[in-house]
């Protein structure tokens, strides 16, 4: 029951239900390990969604996994600047050490390895992450000493936070709710509920329910013009407020104009008033 309760409080979060997928997905694999078939159709069942569609974005996003995962997650980035500093032969010297390809679990349940594109820390390439937790400017020994320190059961410290409790936990904290254990680092007191959500924005999407608040002008109302004293706003001044600053409407972008200034573009065609009649 605490677990659908988790549940339904992301779902609450959001002015648009099928929002919570992503986090929902997160807390699926903090029950089970992994994207089970029970956690995809329960997924959709609560999303009003189909569990062919639930299971797309499980699909897309390598960070859901579709086997069981280890106690931690080891993962190698192969990307460029991580590859011209060795990350292959490091990648490489952990397949031989664990046994186990891309994807794939030691027999022993405790790590789980998979080679990663960007991990975005370039600068200290090659990036090793535990649970996406970053040890940096790790060499093939380096590499070797952390997994094993892992199957003893010890995390070393990152390069920069604390030594990750495992990946379901960390699962937890990526859909949004924390640390299950309060007591452990990283603890943010004052979750978001789903009483701090904004209100659905018009036509916000498929299965959207329009929230009323009090005092909220009607949907029709006018746009604020942004313009300054100079009339020179960016309603005025065309796309992305790039046109001329003055005042004169003569020297705005508009329907009147074409987009076009006449008093500083000579190419453009004298208004039809002023052409002279021609001959017949």
């Amino acid at each position: 029951m605490e677990l659908r309760e988790k549940a339904q409080g992301l779902v609450d979060r959001y002015p648009v239900g099928r929002s919570a997928l992503l986090p929902l997905l997160h807390l699926v694999q903090h029950q089970d390990g992994f994207i089970s078939d029970d956690g995809i159709a329960e997924c959709a069942r609560m999303l009003g969604l189909t569990k062919a569609e639930v299971n797309a974005v499980a699909t897309f996003y390598s960070m859901y996994k579709r086997a069981p995962m280890g106690r931690h997650l080891v993962s190698v980035c192969t990307n460029f600047s991580c590859k011209v500093r060795g990350a292959q032969e490091v990648y490489e010297r952990l397949v031989v050490r664990l046994g186990v390809g891309h994807n794939e679990t030691t027999a022993d349940g405790a790590i789980t390895l998979e080679h990663a594109e960007c991990l975005g820390n370039c600068e200290g390439a090659p990036v090793v992450t535990v649970d996406y937790f970053n040890y940096e400017c790790v060499d093939p020994d380096g590499a070797v000493e952390l997994v094993e320190r892992l199957i003893a059961g010890e995390v070393p410290p990152p390069t920069r936070g604390f030594p990750s409790p495992g990946i379901r936990d960390v699962e937890h904290r990526l859909a949004g709710l924390g640390p299950v254990r309060t007591a452990e680092p990283g603890v943010i007191p004052d979750q978001t509920t789903a009483q701090d959500a904004a209100p659905a924005a018009p036509a916000a999407g498929p299965g959207f329910t329009a929230a009323t608040v009090e005092g909220e002008p009607p949907a029709d109302a006018k746009p604020a013009e942004f313009a300054d004293a100079a009339g020179g706003g960016a309603q005025e001044r065309g796309p992305e407020g790039m046109g001329p600053q003055s005042g004169s409407s003569e020297h705005a972008y508009g329907a009147g104009s074409g987009g076009r200034d006449e008093a500083t573009d000579p190419g453009s065609p004298p208004a039809a008033d002023d052409q002279e009649p021609r001959d017949a």
